[in-house]
């Protein structure tokens, strides 16, 4: 079984992971795609968020063995690496804060902000000349981030994009914005991961197969649908 760097802080929380969070995990750092699928409280932020926050961790390790042992240092907060997909603007604030937890326990160099209809001018300035580490979003924001003219530079350095509640924007006007946003992002970022977190989803290949699109070039193998068990 991998040992994942992570697991140091869980264990000082007095937490151990499920299987399918190390099965997450260890697919991301492959570079997967897939979907997450389990009842509401089992842990499925967690189980796409920290392969993130290990994948960041490895690096920081790396860095070190190359350097006699330091860490790397930074003057401001790393480029964006996530986007964070949600269609429950209300919920948006304590998702931030279930995230900040970890980047704030490991001190990692990291910013993580909300882009909703409620985000002020100010920041939506700020934003639109520097995109935070991870953004926490909503289907509407991301769809007005992508119409400037700027944003395929904005959006260079994504890993990740991460979607939350998947059966709640499935079948639905927002979630085709959702699939709209995806395919332009992936036109740029052929790499880019795609994670999908969901509950009280009936038909799990269909899901899957929608929140991925179509992946002619693909290198890495056929992603999964995650199931605790």
């Amino acid at each position: 079984m991998p040992t994942f760097l992570i697991e140091t802080w869980l264990a000082a929380k007095g937490w151990k992971p499920f299987g399918f969070q190390r099965a997450a995990w260890e697919a991301y750092l492959r570079g997967d795609s897939g979907l997450v699928h389990a009842a509401t409280g089992m842990g499925k932020s967690y189980s796409v968020w920290l392969g993130i926050v290990e994948e960041c961790l490895r690096e920081q390790m790396a860095h070190a063995a190359a350097h006699g042992g330091e860490l790397p240092t930074a003057s401001e907060p790393l480029p964006l690496r996530a986007l964070w997909i949600t269609p429950m603007r209300a919920l948006a604030n304590d998702l931030v804060n279930n995230l900040s937890v970890p980047i704030n326990a490991l001190d990692l160099p990291w910013s993580i902000e909300l882009r909703t209809g409620d985000t002020t001018q100010s920041m939506r300035k700020k934003q639109r000349l520097r995109l935070p580490t991870t953004l926490v979003t909503t289907p509407e924001s991301l769809s007005l981030l992508l119409s400037y003219p700027e944003a395929r530079k904005l959006f260079e350095s994504l890993r990740c994009v991460v979607v939350d509640e998947w059966h709640e924007l499935l079948e639905t006007k927002r979630g085709v914005q959702t699939e709209l946003g995806l395919a332009r992002l992936r036109s740029w970022l052929p790499k880019l991961r795609t994670w999908g977190l969901s509950a009280t989803l009936a038909n799990l290949d269909q899901a899957l197969a929608v929140l991925l699109g179509h992946h002619p070039d693909a290198t890495t193998p056929p992603p999964g649908v995650l199931i605790p068990g």
